[in-house]
């Protein structure tokens, strides 16, 4: 088991919901005129991408908590950040970018709390993990995805 507290405290989730701000902002940015939406789109492209790779990490630090964890959640924590960077290297080469980048990062967010409800299944986290998780990956995959319909 994972030594935690039970809950989610609430500042964990005010400034976890705090962190769809700078996302929303770029989609109110990039809605202001067309001058302003590849920068947006390259704004949420790269905070989104941040974001992913954060999650990653949180992955990360749960197998590690884990005194048996098995190897896909090593695997699921490292594979956000190589997807982010694959979705990098488009832009990288002058290719079609930044809409099926914003497009295949939207879609892993959406479908990340699938990896957080089989931990959750497995290993004790704390109430109300799945949940902050569902609502965080639906806020910002939902933003990230916008950015590609202004």
């Amino acid at each position: 088991m994972i030594p935690s507290a039970d809950h989610i405290s609430t500042p964990a989730k005010w400034l976890g919901y705090c962190g769809l701000l700078p996302q929303l902002f770029i989609v109110v940015y990039s809605a202001m005129g067309a001058e302003n939406l590849w920068v947006g789109q390259a704004m949420g492209f790269g905070y989104a991408a941040l974001i992913f790779s954060f999650l990653g990490g949180a992955y990360w630090g749960i197998a590690l908590m884990l005194p048996k964890a098995p190897a896909w959640l090593f695997a699921a924590s490292v594979l956000p950040s190589l997807i982010a960077f694959a979705t990098f290297l488009p832009w990288i080469w002058g290719l079609g970018w930044p809409v099926p980048s914003l497009i295949i990062l939207a879609v892993c967010l959406l479908v990340s709390p699938a990896i957080d409800n089989i931990i959750a299944r497995h290993f004790s986290l704390p109430i109300g993990w799945v949940k902050l998780r569902l609502h965080l990956s639906f806020g910002l995959g939902v933003l990230t995805l916008t950015l590609c319909v202004i």
